[in-house]
């Protein structure tokens, strides 16, 4: 390394910017009610094809389901995620095989990109204005099981769908310091040429399918 970069990477580590106060404005949101919220959310992402399903505590049973139908023939997900011990233990044995993704991606590179159906995250959040999902990849769950199987497979808690996105910012508490790998998703992976038609796919899954676990009045809505 030469002396001129040390002395720039040394500056740069040495730096700390001062805090910078947040603006006094009010939170933007709309005052719509949980049924309303989950509806606007369901709308936005299913006009960009997005793929809704709500479902109750057997969730697991019913995404093996749905990936029988589509012909998927494995599913990825992280063994150590938050949500990785409700969907082993639900799993039922007929779904297609769970793959836990527990190796660095340098020793799984030719599995997880040539032979890898499908990838299952949780959610952060979801903001209904937009019909964006808001993930917060981990070392447990990372980006690229979001980001490289075919189909993308989340579960949303109907009860974490704020209104607006500055809403998310101010219940986040993000207002002091944001996340660095905080993630929106609005619909599956698409992209334009220059005559302007659309291809699904090309830069990451083709498919996002979204099961949201919904609740009314503590009581969970069935499968």
């Amino acid at each position: 390394m030469t002396s001129a970069r040390e002395d720039i990477l040394t500056g740069l580590r040495g730096h700390r910017a001062e805090p910078f106060p947040e603006p006094d404005l009010p939170v933007r949101r709309f005052h719509w009610d949980p049924a309303e919220r989950l509806a606007r959310f369901r709308r936005r992402i299913e006009a960009v094809r997005g793929q809704v399903h709500e479902v109750g505590d057997q969730w697991p049973a019913r995404l093996a389901a749905l990936l029988r139908e589509k012909g998927v023939r494995n599913l990825r997900f992280g063994p150590d995620g938050p949500l990785a011990p409700e969907l082993s233990a639900g799993w039922p044995p007929e779904g297609p095989p769970l793959i836990p993704d527990a190796s660095p991606v340098e020793a799984v590179r030719g599995d997880l990109f040539d032979a890898t159906d499908a990838g299952f995250t949780s959610s952060r959040a979801a903001i209904a204005e937009t019909g964006s999902l808001v993930l917060w990849p981990t070392p447990e769950e990372p980006r690229l099981l979001s980001l490289v199987p075919p189909v993308h497979c989340v579960l949303l808690e109907a009860g974490r769908i704020v209104s607006t996105l500055h809403e998310l910012l101010v219940s986040e508490g993000w207002g002091g310091g944001m996340p660095t790998n905080a993630l929106l998703i609005s619909g599956p992976s698409k992209s334009a040429d220059i005559e302007q038609t659309l291809a699904y796919g090309v830069h990451g899954p083709a498919q996002l399918l979204v099961l949201i676990r919904s609740r009314a009045d503590g009581v969970l809505i069935p499968d």
